[in-house]
């Protein structure tokens, strides 16, 4: 298999089929990996197209959020990233696509997420931080194991820098060689690829909608919804049906004092770059979303658990089966930060 199809479906296809499978009870039919297969690989040559495109990646950021000393984002160029690149790690690679030796120890150099974490400040009810890919990915660490070792954000393997093919240009790495305790709490789906964004523990709950901003207290003067749907965002939920808890839609677009116009739409925006996408935005009809219960799910389970980090909160996406359609697989939607109204 050609280089540039091993390094992003072990991002999209064995990451993503991994999470599936360690998200859900129920082994998934040949039919389903298949799709999965198939998908992946569409998605993997969409990427590659898109870097054949824009070979520099000087646009590239990643940002810093959730319970910080701040509390506000912090944007960080590949730029000021370099400047914060000052730890090494040398440590066999989970997905190797340099070297048919799977024992094969590379040199990484990056940011110590230990670095970044002493530039923001952390919040003392914080127990973990999550890191989100371009394609809304995702994995949650320990912030006990991020203090005590040398877990890094990888810009460099072996003096190179790493190439979007082979999951750059920023590159999660866990030194298993020197800790190889490292090695059953984070297995090799966490070595995530495409880092976009560091979520520290679970950020409150700030929803624009249009040029309103809905907190949680705002969601909870709304009307009450509950579904029990088997969800659509594969990563770190149960499977079968679920319950979620939240407001329609409808109800904070009006809260918001909001209507859609003749041929409007709502966009939906998540944190994941693959959210944002103005080329390609998930959008919602007005017919849908005045028959259907498309959900802003705010808890989740029978104890009503608010929707942690890990799972794609505090806000996030659902909707009815009642009311699916083919674009289905694209409302499900994680880390949902804004609604707005198009003409």
């Amino acid at each position: 298999m050609k280089k540039t199809l091993i390094g992003i479906p072990v991002a999209f296809a064995l990451f993503n089929i991994v999470a599936y499978l360690t998200g859900c009870s129920n082994k998934p039919s040949d039919a389903s990996l298949e799709k999965l297969r198939a998908d992946a690989i569409a998605q993997n040559t969409a990427m590659v197209a898109l870097q054949n495109k824009n070979k520099t990646q000087e646009n590239w950021q990643f940002v810093v959020q959730g319970k910080t000393s701040t509390g506000k984002p912090l944007p960080l160029s590949l730029e000021k990233l370099e400047a914060l690149a000052k730890t090494s790690v040398w440590t066999k690679e989970p997905h190797n696509t340099t070297n048919s030796n799977p024992n094969t120890i590379f040199h990484f150099r990056g940011v110590a997420v230990s670095t970044l974490l002493k530039e923001v400040g952390v919040a003392p009810d914080v127990t973990d931080v999550t890191f989100i890919a371009h394609d809304a990915y995702r994995v949650t660490v320990s912030l006990a194991d991020l203090r005590q070792y040398p877990i890094i954000i990888a810009l460099e393997r072996d003096n190179q820098k790493i190439s979007r093919s082979d999951g750059g240009p920023l590159y999660l790495v866990f030194p298993y060689s020197q800790y190889p305790q490292l090695q059953q709490p984070y297995p090799d789906r966490f070595w995530a690829f495409y880092l976009t964004d560091l979520v520290v523990g679970t950020e409150p709950i700030r929803l624009k909608v249009g040029k309103r901003v809905l907190t949680a207290n705002a969601l909870e003067k709304l009307e009450p919804v509950t579904l029990e749907e088997t969800v659509g965002y594969r990563l770190g939920w149960p499977a079968g049906k679920v319950k979620l808890y939240g407001v329609r839609v409808r109800d904070a677009l009006s809260a918001a004092g909001l209507i859609i116009p003749p041929g409007g739409a709502v966009i939906v925006r998540g944190k994941s770059p693959i959210y944002r996408d103005p080329n390609k935005p998930i959008q919602l009809q007005p017919s849908d979303i005045d028959r259907c219960n498309i959900l802003l799910a705010t808890h989740w389970g029978n104890d009503r658990k608010p929707i942690p980090a890990k799972m794609g909160g505090p806000v996030t996406l659902a909707q009815s089966s009642a009311c699916r359609t083919q674009s289905d697989e694209r409302r499900w939607v994680t880390f949902v930060e804004e609604l707005e109204v198009t003409k």
